[in-house]
């Protein structure tokens, strides 16, 4: 059912790889992405988030940012920087971390097929961000981070996979985060074929980067206006695609500003009528149906004991959270838009938590149970939506290091 090809990727040499590859342009803070690029002109963070070469007030979504994106990537080619493949191919992506592997293949995805559901999503996205993406993309002239699909497991296709191993190396590093990053190119032309007949049978997912698929999807679509045959690169955007059993799904955890004039006590007295409270001395919950909640320096296990909805969403802890307390009792109505949350998450998640409402930032931290992999397939096969920030994905892909040219 999955149409994947493969695709002639521009790439970092192997002498500069450490140096170009970045975080996803949408994990890191403006801040945050200007000090990781400023004393390094290789970064790709030149071309994902342009205006770290303007003043911070530049407006990030200006045609001015994304005109100095497309003069940072034509920079980064003539200066051999970045070098296109030599033809076509699909690619191999391991990632490790401590005693966690996954191995998936990159490869470009038809656009129709998530127009037709065959790339099934389970988050909304933003306009602006889609927006945002859209327009980098149309004017960059390039997609330049991997959208990170999955497919259920697959014997057939991940022995495929596994025998492709032997495939040439073009990188193996370690990042500063401590993951293990592996591209192999397979050059086997009778492996890549049987790899894309594989898919023929395979529903996909989206793990990360909705904005990114949807933002391609945009692109596409409005390019056919202009006439197309089915074969231009617009057609196509380039993921990752893992096996659902080797992925890693950490908790996405909240943040909030105030009590919504409450004070503690009446705040606690509201919570009651859904959960048993006690105090605890860490903020790992170790159970479905289990929230721990920091405030003032104390965690608290908060135990849900009403009776479980059926819905399938709604029984999420993240649902659970935003129906029982965020909005009811907090007044966060839409924490997607709701400037008094915000989200945390990654192998750090708790102890940012802490931070950030010790230092007076924010008054409530929720720690979550991770949604399972499971979940996430049954509400996606069922046309459904999770809340927004329900599933943290880790270890996380690297920018740069395969871009596909549209242009």
């Amino acid at each position: 059912m999955a149409t994947i090809k493969e695709c002639t990727a521009l790439r970092p040499g192997k002498d500069v790889v450490t140096k170009v590859a970045t975080l996803p342009y949408d994990v890191v803070t403006a801040q945050q992405a200007k000090k990781i690029a400023q004393n390094n002109p290789c970064s790709f963070f030149h071309v994902t988030r342009p205006e770290v070469d303007l003043p911070l007030s530049t407006n990030p979504y200006s045609d001015e940012v994304y005109k100095l994106g497309k003069k940072n990537l034509s920079k980064f080619i003539a200066d051999g920087i970045l070098v296109r493949d030599d033809k076509p191919y699909v690619y191999l992506y391991t990632l490790q971390i401590d005693n966690h592997k996954q191995t998936g293949i990159v490869a470009v995805v038809s656009i129709d097929d998530y127009i037709n559901g065959i790339v099934k999503k389970h988050e909304l996205t933003r306009k602006v961000k889609e927006m945002d993406r859209m327009n980098h993309i149309n004017i960059v002239g390039a997609q330049t981070g991997l959208v990170y699909l999955f497919y259920r497991d697959s014997n057939y296709l991940q022995n495929i996979i596994h025998n492709a191993l032997t495939s040439p190396v073009l990188y193996d590093f370690v990042a500063d985060d401590g993951v293990r990053h592996i591209i192999q190119r397979i050059e086997d032309g009778d492996y890549t074929q049987l790899v894309k007949q594989a898919f023929d049978d395979q529903i996909l997912y989206i793990a990360d980067g909705h904005h990114r698929a949807a933002s391609a999807v945009r692109v596409g679509l409005q390019r056919r206006e202009q006439g197309y045959t089915g074969s231009e690169p617009f057609n196509y955007f380039i993921a990752a695609i893992f096996p659902h059993s080797e992925l890693n799904i950490l908790p996405y955890n909240r943040v909030v500003k105030d009590l919504n004039n409450h004070d503690f006590e009446t705040f606690m007295r509201l919570l009651a009528d859904s959960f048993v409270i006690q105090k605890t001395d860490n903020g790992i919950a170790k159970n479905r149906q289990e929230i721990r909640m920091y405030y003032d320096h104390q965690w608290y296990t908060l135990t849900f004991v009403k009776k479980l909805p059926l819905d399938a969403v709604d029984a999420l802890d993240v649902s659970i959270l935003q129906n029982t307390i965020l909005h009811p009792i907090l007044g966060i109505k839409d924490p997607r838009e709701d400037v008094r949350i915000d989200f945390v998450g990654g192998t750090n998640a708790i102890s940012t938590m802490v931070e950030l409402v010790d230092s007076d930032s924010y008054v409530l931290g929720f720690s979550l149970f991770p949604t399972s992999i499971d979940e996430l397939m049954t509400i996606s096969d069922r046309g459904e939506i999770m809340p927004p920030k329900s599933t943290w994905f880790e270890p996380k892909l690297r920018d740069g290091l395969l871009v596909y040219c549209i242009d």
